[in-house]
């Protein structure tokens, strides 16, 4: 099982909104197939650990152990239910890291495997499942999205300056390697939130280019239709939210609606400071820099009182994270 963690793993940032799941074939001791759900859409770690098996260790199936991480689905989503797969291969014996809280699957899975005369073992390292998938987990267990809040400031806590028509450029605190990090934040979450002030102020694109990894999907708030026509951001099909609505409902859309299982929060101080009042996060990540602007300073950063899990210095800045989910480890 811890091999399947290991190969689980390698999938970060591919998967979601499926899990990061890993599956490890076993014969009398002997590993004989291994695989792991690579990208979202494509076949899953099930299937990969049975195709790896070579011709002439095909016939040990009917006698092997299949070791996965997460219960085998049991439904027809994008590719067929693995618990039927394993089924039909003749696998007797599976054992399993922890069982699936998406609804489709909950106990089906296992349930499926069971009814055919499949000997199941369950809950084999199954906190470190749950935590190697913290957003899956979260997300699915509440019906809304794993929440990330992320800001940059100065040292004397403003995340901008004061900005005149011969500089309208906003104060900018990271550096070459901060800004990397962000975008492999940004790549390894579903959505990323902001608001349309803060497309109008900055006209950000907020994509991934400094990291390997996919583009979320900008959610904009634009209770005003203020939005700005010539938004770059608008060529990404934004989700639009044009309506006052409490924090946990607008969640709670986006994980009904939209399949969003995690969310990053890219914006003003006062969205932010709303998700930290609302008690509305999952992992909140600021980044300050040894700087002061004094006089010059505007927009004070929002106001969050926790102390640190992670603490990391990046070419001067000091990176501050902080969890309060279980799941999370720092």
């Amino acid at each position: 099982m811890k091999r399947a963690l290991e190969l689980a793993a390698r999938g970060l940032g591919y998967t979601s909104p499926n899990p990061m799941v890993g599956a490890v074939i076993v014969h009398d001791g002997r590993i004989i197939g291994e695989g792991y759900h690579r990208q979202h859409g494509k076949v899953h770690a099930e299937v990969n650990a049975v195709n790896s098996v070579a011709p002439a260790d095909r016939p040990l199936l009917t006698d092997s152990t299949m070791y996965v991480t997460l219960e085998p689905c049991s439904h027809y989503g994008k590719t067929p239910p693995c618990a039927r797969l394993i089924i039909e291969t003749g696998i007797p014996r599976v054992v399993v890291g922890a069982v699936d809280p998406f609804a489709k699957v909950a106990g089906r899975g296992i349930a499926m495997l069971r009814e055919a005369g499949v000997e199941v073992t369950e809950g084999i390292l199954a906190d470190e499942s749950r935590r190697l998938n913290a957003t899956f987990f979260t997300a699915h267990t509440l019906g809304s999205p794993f929440v990330t809040l992320k800001w940059a400031q100065s040292a004397d806590m403003f995340m901008d300056r004061e900005r005149t028509p011969d500089d309208p450029t906003p104060a900018r605190f990271s550096n070459t390697a901060s800004t990397m990090l962000t975008h492999r934040l940004r790549s390894l979450h579903d959505a990323i939130l902001t608001t349309a002030a803060t497309v109008n102020a900055d006209n950000p694109r907020l994509n991934v280019r400094r990291w390997g990894g996919r583009d979320p999907q900008p959610v904009i708030i634009d209770r005003r239709a203020a939005l700005s026509p010539d938004a770059a951001i608008l060529g990404r099909s934004p989700i639009i939210i044009d309506r006052d609505m409490p924090l946990d409902e607008m969640l709670a859309g986006l994980y009904s609606r939209h399949g969003i299982t995690s969310l990053l929060v890219e914006a003003g101080p006062t969205l932010l400071q709303q998700f930290i009042d609302a008690d509305q996060w999952d992992l909140v990540r600021i980044e300050t820099a040894p700087v002061e602007l004094g006089e010059a300073g505007t927009r004070p950063a929002p106001r969050f009182s926790a102390t640190p899990g992670l603490t990391r210095l990046v070419d001067g800045n000091r990176l501050d994270y902080y969890t309060a989910n279980p799941l999370v480890t720092l």
